[in-house]
């Protein structure tokens, strides 16, 4: 890729923001990075921090960018910051941005499980903003991920928290899968969808090799720190989300961690051809604790 090509991202201090940016910084592509609050820049990476992400700051910076990865999104609903205003309107915002700067290309991460067929909120509101980008007539790639792992990812982070108290817990049986998939993987990918003609207006499942239950993967993650793992009541656990605002798992992370959710790993390898990490030798070299 040429190095004179330029990529705009947004929620640029999120985690997978964070290790998308510094790998492209590391393989020479100028980069345009936006958030709402401040965040450290890599070399050669030019910053905009703008809380309501104001055009008139904006469009002259980005102005013929080659492409735009767009990463700000939420996954819980709250009077703040509901679904339809970040991950549906903000995406129109986004979209508008691209037309107006006469940007070409958008990579948007959406969900594992989105369909037009969902009865969830959070799915909804994603398949909605998939909808704003196909019809907006630009290049698209669109990923669907599952849980992106790496040393500081929501996920990862959570779990910690709970070693440090002496105890995770399982809602319900933990017999459901997961299909995670490294960030360092996930960042080689996103590179991958700005460069080849391969990714142009593909809707791809952004997916590990390996499924594994949510049993296993807690065995492996807490192995050598001593921690209780505890199963509690599937309806207790949604009974608790739904009174408490600190309770340990959200309404919706309990859909996405029932819901039982598998992606096509096959279709993204064929397209991609890289050697993706494996979750269990991840989780054995205790690289994320």
């Amino acid at each position: 890729m040429k190095n004179d090509f330029q990529i705009v991202i947004t929620g640029a201090s999120g985690f997978v923001a964070k290790n998308v940016r510094k790998y492209l910084s590391e393989n020479n592509i100028k980069l345009i990075s936006i958030s709402r609050k401040n965040f450290k820049n890599f070399k050669g990476e030019i910053k905009i921090v703008s809380p309501n992400y104001d055009e008139k700051i904006i469009l002259p910076k980005i102005k013929n960018s080659f492409a735009l990865i767009h990463l700000v999104g939420i996954g819980k609903d709250s009077i703040r910051y509901d679904y339809k205003k970040i991950n549906v309107e903000f995406t129109k915002k986004i979209v508008n941005l691209c037309k107006k700067s006469n940007i070409k290309k958008i990579i948007f991460t959406s969900g594992l499980g989105v369909s037009k067929t969902t009865p969830l909120s959070y799915f909804i509101s994603k398949y909605q903003a998939e909808r704003q980008i196909i019809e907006s007539g630009l290049n698209y790639t669109i990923f669907r991920p599952s849980y992106i792992i790496g040393k500081n990812d929501h996920f990862t982070k959570y779990l910690k928290q709970q070693i440090k108290k002496g105890e995770i817990k399982i809602p319900g049986s933990g017999n459901y899968s997961i299909q995670p998939i490294y960030i360092g993987d996930v960042s080689k990918i996103i590179l991958q969808s700005i460069t080849s003609k391969q990714f142009k207006n593909k809707i791809l499942d952004l997916v590990g090799p390996e499924l594994i239950s949510y049993n296993e993967y807690i065995k492996l993650f807490s192995t050598g720190t001593y921690t209780k793992i505890k199963k509690i009541d599937l309806e207790k656990a949604y009974h608790d989300a739904i009174s408490n605002l600190n309770s340990d798992f959200a309404i919706d992370d309990l859909n996405l961690l029932i819901g039982d959710f598998k992606g096509d790993y096959k279709k993204l390898y064929k397209i991609s051809q890289i050697k993706f990490s494996s979750t269990r030798e991840i989780l054995k070299s205790g690289r994320l604790l």
